[in-house]
């Protein structure tokens, strides 16, 4: 069986060189604020529209857009909170879950993920990394190679090392 790549960057999502970007969004799939606003800034107004067309979604759900001018080529949206919404444990883990299985649709080799929930939906740094790290490692890849943990700032990035250098 094949084994998935780990790695932690910190880096901007938008910059990423992979086959497909994670974005962590509200059910109705509107890109204002957070990582969603950014990606939608960088890759362009098409994702945008593509996700209107998607919307709405459920909890812990995820769809796939193109991604626009971004190096990706896809983002996948997968929803972590109602709009304005808290997220929980069982949702950052569903919608982990169901980004893999959507990258693994599209044949993506190569999957950019963000810290789920972290950002607008207040949930704790070191806890979404246990839940995400766990759920990559017990999935079955079949064209995934590879996963980055894309994070922004010195605790996530920590959150998340963590978390893979319990058990490597």
């Amino acid at each position: 069986m094949a084994k998935l790549e780990l790695e932690v960057r910190r880096a901007d999502i938008t910059k990423l060189e992979v086959d497909a970007i994670a974005n962590a969004a509200n059910t109705q799939l509107l890109h204002g604020g957070g990582v969603a606003g950014a990606i939608v800034r960088a890759g362009g107004e098409e994702i945008q529209r593509e996700s209107d067309r998607k919307a709405p979604i459920g909890l812990g759900e995820a769809v796939v857009t193109g991604a626009g001018k971004l190096p990706a080529k896809w983002v996948i949206h997968a929803a972590t909170m109602e709009l304005g919404g808290p997220t929980s444990a069982e949702i950052i883990e569903r919608a982990t879950r169901n980004t893999l299985l959507k990258a693994e649709e599209l044949g993506c080799r190569s999957l950019g993920l963000v810290a789920f929930g972290t950002g607008v939906g207040g949930f704790p740094l070191d806890e979404a990394a246990r839940i995400m790290v766990r759920v990559v490692r017990e999935h079955q890849p079949r064209s995934l190679e590879r996963v980055i943990f894309c994070v922004r700032g010195e605790e996530a990035e920590r959150a998340f090392r963590a978390q893979l250098e319990d058990r490597a």
